[in-house]
């Protein structure tokens, strides 16, 4: 073989090799974009939203008729069923969260739960008992998982009972952590007789505590990260009921606008936190959720997702939204002796918005899942089965 051909030969199979590295390697990566995420375990945090049992365990459990359209009665759940963090266990078929603080049947060989009803992200300065705020605040969620990460390892090695209840070491970086909290802290302050300005002055300090502990749990392994904003709290009754406004600030959903309005501010500072986050934890992968979005499209056009007043409790006794603060949810009073229960859920919850005057219904919840499970409502645009994709 001449020069020439030897030369053309070599020539051929550069390019040859050349169009095999271009058209096969961006496939490989794009089939590597598009592959589902295994995800063996799931770390929430959060408040009322996604408590499975946490605040029912520290303080008592939740009453009756809590629970009655899934579980057949209470399950330390603040709804009448399931709530958006049992949804998204059951789409990544994964069972449903054990509390952390549950020391009863609980299994945590698929993740834990260390939301609490009334949490907040800033720790409060006062008890349960005097404002319903949680004393387990982020910071002291983030305290808990520290130990049960480190704890649950040691536990482990010594076998038996407790290898099949507690996670693998390797579980932990490969688990989706999701964050469901932030309400709280905004009426919190309003309960204090606080201004607008004066919560939304605070709002920066909250974000601060919040980048800080994703960054702590990304330090201990933590990579996928899955962070709901927070709802709009000026559509729900305990807030309209006790935080009186003008007829002028009432919009056409029935809604308190300046509650609205902070939340909306809160959630802008806390994309913002996220995109700072993503700056500083180059191997995480976060994925920031609009759940104000959906819920209130949800409660301004009820109708038509087949909802009735959008704007009243199921569960509870009298005013123009059954909601009392005195005699909430399963509320009873002593009639001649006798306790005698006021607080009676309606007739058919699933065609109701809201259970108590907090928090949804069951079926307001899965509704909410099913709209954000495919990445409708994310930054970015990804579903809940691919959120272990860096974009």
């Amino acid at each position: 073989m001449d020069s020439h051909g030897f030369n053309f030969l070599i020539t051929t199979g550069l390019v040859l090799v050349l169009l095999f590295s271009v058209n096969i390697v961006p496939n490989q990566l794009v089939r590597a974009k598009t592959t589902p995420c295994y995800f063996p375990a799931i770390f929430n945090f959060g408040d009322s939203n996604s408590d499975t049992g946490g605040l029912s365990a520290a303080f008592g459990q939740v009453g009756s008729p809590s629970g009655e359209s899934y579980f057949g009665g209470p399950a330390g759940r603040y709804s009448d069923g399931r709530l958006v963090i049992d949804f998204i266990a059951e789409s990544l078929r994964l069972p449903y969260l054990s509390a952390y603080l549950d020391a009863v049947g609980s299994n945590f060989s698929y993740g834990a739960n260390f939301a609490t009803a009334g949490s907040t992200i800033r720790p409060q300065n006062t008890t349960l008992h005097q404002s319903g705020f949680s004393p387990f605040s982020l910071n002291v969620q983030f305290y808990q998982f520290n130990d049960f990460h480190h704890r649950s390892q040691i536990f482990r090695t010594k076998g038996g009972i407790f290898k099949g209840l507690l996670p693998n070491a390797e579980e932990f970086s490969h688990a989706l952590y999701t964050f469901d909290i932030g309400q709280n802290d905004l009426t919190a302050g309003y309960l204090l007789n606080m201004s607008t300005d004066q919560v939304r002055a605070y709002v920066p300090d909250v974000l601060d505590q919040f980048k800080t502990v994703v960054k702590d749990i990304y330090d201990q392994g933590g990579r996928y990260f899955w962070i709901h904003n927070t709802g709009p709290v000026g559509c729900l009754p305990y807030v309209m009921d006790r935080l009186p406004i003008t007829a002028g600030q009432v919009d056409k959903a029935g809604c308190s606008s300046p509650f609205n309005q902070v939340a909306q501010y809160f959630n802008r500072g806390l994309k913002e936190a996220v995109v700072q986050l993503r700056k500083d934890l180059h191997l995480a992968a976060i994925t920031y959720v609009d759940v104000y979005a959906v819920k209130y499209a949800l409660i301004s056009q009820a109708k038509r997702h087949g909802f009735e007043h959008p704007l009243r409790a199921c569960c509870g006794h009298g005013g123009k939204y059954n909601y009392n603060m005195h005699v909430g949810c399963g509320g009873k009073i002593k009639v001649k002796g006798k306790d005698v229960l006021l607080g009676k859920a309606c007739k058919d919850p699933s065609v109701m918005i809201n259970w108590d005057g907090v928090h949804f219904t069951q079926a307001a919840n899965k509704w909410v899942f099913d709209q954000i499970v495919d990445g409708s409502f994310s930054d970015p645009p990804i579903p809940l089965k691919m959120a272990c994709h860096r974009q």
